[in-house]
């Protein structure tokens, strides 16, 4: 599948984005599986079947995400938001 240092890459590219970090914050905690501080790394990461399958319905089984994905996915989020 993928490795883990698509991670930081996006993690980074949101960093830039002050504008973004209100709605990546609500997207970490709604995606975040239940329980989550329960249990060990104690961080709001989401099911890693959830993860698994999106990303394989995305970009199939032999490409990783790109940080530009991610920061449209967060434009997109926002967006929805003010027009539900």
């Amino acid at each position: 599948m993928t490795s883990t240092g698509w991670w930081a890459q996006a993690a980074l590219a949101v960093l830039r984005r002050p504008s973004l970090w209100g709605v990546a914050l609500a997207q970490v905690l709604r995606l975040a599986s239940p329980g989550w501080w329960r249990r060990s790394p104690f961080l709001p990461m989401p099911d890693p079947a959830y993860l698994r399958f999106r990303l394989e319905t995305q970009y199939g089984s032999d490409h990783e995400p790109e940080p530009d994905d991610v920061i449209a996915y967060l434009h997109w989020c926002r967006t929805f938001r003010h027009v539900a």
